[in-house]
């Protein structure tokens, strides 16, 4: 059907300022971080893609944090594997067969050659209570990580009475509850403080008092797409990044750590719920960690707004071809700016 003169001027407006509202957001800018001190973590299937991203550029990544999340490869690619052994079932999980997966990947030059992973360190949360991931699946992820790194490197949580979500010091709901608005659980406990100390050692913890006194800053994440955008492969236009304040002026190395939000954790469902009161950034401004907050939206192939550990972007997903995964690299690579000898 034709449109109207009027319709055609109010489809052009609307055109022009989402377009404008795209570009209005600033680029990725570059900060002077130490090469050395990269890491990630994850809730849900954000622990699923920061397992990923771990395996796959584990040359570039000195550690880990799972929260709730399954061993590298667990859904072999398959939505129902995913759904089914690796979060419901995880007894069924053959941790060995996902090991030759990995050792096949990089055999492939797929991932990153696995003795880059024998000094990294990982961090590893489940629930009591999880019941959206069971959590044996925890277990699981121990077991895998324990086939490349001593057993002191890799610390487990198995024993706090929490459901599925991401634990805080003192915000969010109940933390035997399910709070499905936001997943961030009132716990007394903060998994982002617990696992970035165990990544770095030495850390500063934060307290009930403290508040973070940097900058938590948009970015335009197209600008790391080439081919097609982000929402092509279910990623938004904006992500955000935390600038602790002992970092804004460039002047010391600061480390830096990924934290990828869960399923119907991202901005277009919850806003600034998880970026703001995760508990990354308190810890962050305390110790010169700038947090690299990476979103993800919901598709007609991802209603839930999840993470790709299940191939709903194509076969590579969990490699270093995968769309999500070499976008985040990009992201990465551009924090870094010069400073790092890794990326290029």
């Amino acid at each position: 059907m034709a449109l109207s003169v009027s319709d055609r001027l109010l489809h052009c407006l609307v055109l022009s300022v989402c377009c404008t509202s795209i570009h209005a957001v600033p680029r990725l800018a570059s900060y002077n971080v130490d090469g050395a001190k990269v890491s990630v973590s994850g809730i849900s299937s954000g622990a699923c893609m920061a397992t990923q991203y771990h395996v796959v550029h584990s040359r570039e990544v000195m550690g880990a944090g799972i929260i709730a999340g399954a061993p590298f490869m667990c859904s072999g690619g398959l939505a129902a594997t995913a759904l089914g052994t690796c979060m419901m079932t995880p007894t069924r999980i053959s941790v060995t067969a996902l090991e030759a997966i990995t050792s096949s990947g990089a055999l492939f030059g797929n991932v990153d050659a696995t003795y880059h992973m024998r000094n990294d360190r990982v961090f590893i949360f489940d629930g009591t209570r999880d019941s959206v991931v069971n959590p044996v699946a925890g277990q699981k992820v121990a077991q895998y990580y324990s086939h490349y790194m001593t057993s002191s490197h890799i610390k487990t949580v198995f024993n706090i009475n929490a459901e599925h979500g991401m634990p805080t010091l003192n915000y969010g709901g109940a933390c035997d509850q399910l709070n499905s608005k936001t997943y961030l659980n009132n716990c007394n406990y903060s998994a982002a403080f617990q696992l970035l100390n165990h990544i770095y050692g030495g850390l500063q913890a934060p307290n009930s008092k403290i508040q973070a006194n940097g900058q938590l800053l948009q970015f335009n994440q197209a600008d790391f797409f080439h081919l097609a955008l982000p929402s092509a492969y279910s990623m938004d236009n904006v992500g955000y990044i935390y600038v602790p304040s002992g970092c804004a002026n460039k002047q010391h190395k600061c480390k830096l750590h990924v934290a990828f939000h869960g399923c119907k954790m991202g901005r277009m469902f919850v806003g600034e719920e998880y970026v703001r009161h995760a508990g990354y950034d308190e810890v962050g401004d305390l110790n010169n960690i700038i947090i690299l907050y990476p979103q993800v939206i919901s598709t007609a192939t991802n209603p839930q707004g999840c993470w790709d550990w299940f191939g709903y972007t194509g076969s590579l997903f969990a490699t270093n071809k995968g769309f999500q995964m070499t976008a985040v690299r990009r992201m990465v690579s551009r924090i870094m700016g010069s400073s790092s000898s890794v990326l290029g």
